[in-house]
């Protein structure tokens, strides 16, 4: 059995390996969309990685609907021409790993949106949640103490209001980095930590009201300092 102890970069470098010999195997055995793949096993053996690698890099394929596996079936081919799938996978291997400064921005263009639709779609339900999250971040900060996963477990109540189920994945996603990087760069100090409890009532009493246009600009508001820390520019 092989065993492989890898740092974080030997992995993603491993696993674009991986991708790039299952589109080979996929063009080379002419395989078309609903045909089966070889199992985790024979992947491993042919390509001398661990399953756990073949299993990752089977998942990121998934992930952008380029295969899709079946409990107890395999994995197959998605629905998708050849074309299409070696320009996609030729996009996955020239990815890299989002900077701050790109998380900040994808959050803030994805924030805008869900606070609009939150506002016209939150249930009673998504207003409980939210005042939660509000009143557990303002605990926090008026006892002097760090609150950036409960700043974060706020938006993502607003992300879940919005009913956009793939708008609200995407924020998962990017959410562990921005934790790790806020505690990296220390981007919240204590001040924006203080103005930010009243920015969140504001965006919370829009959504409450249903009212879309501030709620946006609510939320355009809240993270001006956050942009102008990243960009160096007064406009969002």
């Amino acid at each position: 059995m092989k065993i492989e102890i890898l740092n974080s970069n030997e992995k993603r470098s491993l696993q674009k390996e991986v991708i790039a010999k299952v589109r080979t195997l996929i063009n080379e055995k002419n395989l078309e969309p609903g045909d089966k793949l070889p199992s985790e096993r024979m992947l491993s053996e042919k390509f001398e990685v661990t399953r756990s690698t073949i299993r990752e890099a089977i998942q990121k394929l998934e992930f952008y609907g380029l295969l899709k596996s079946i409990p107890q079936s395999g994995t197959f081919v998605a629905n998708i021409g050849v074309i299409a799938m070696n320009g996609m996978i030729d996009d996955i291997l020239r990815l890299e790993v989002p900077n701050f400064k790109s998380l900040v921005e994808t959050r803030i263009l994805l924030e805008l949106k869900t606070a609009r639709l939150a506002s016209l779609r939150r249930t009673d339900e998504d207003l409980i949640k939210m005042k939660e999250a509000l009143d557990a971040y303002s605990k926090k900060v008026l006892n002097n103490e760090i609150a950036v996963q409960e700043d974060l477990l706020f938006h993502l109540a607003i992300a879940r209001a919005c009913g956009n189920s793939t708008m609200n994945t995407f924020m998962l996603i990017i959410t562990p980095e921005i934790i790790t990087n806020f505690k990296k760069y220390h981007v919240c100090d204590d001040q924006l930590a203080y103005s930010a409890i009243n920015e969140h009532k504001q965006i919370y009493n829009a959504i409450k009201e249903q009212n879309p246009q501030l709620a946006k600009q609510k939320m355009k508001e809240h993270f001006k300092e956050l942009y102008r820390y990243c960009y160096n520019v007064n406009e969002i």
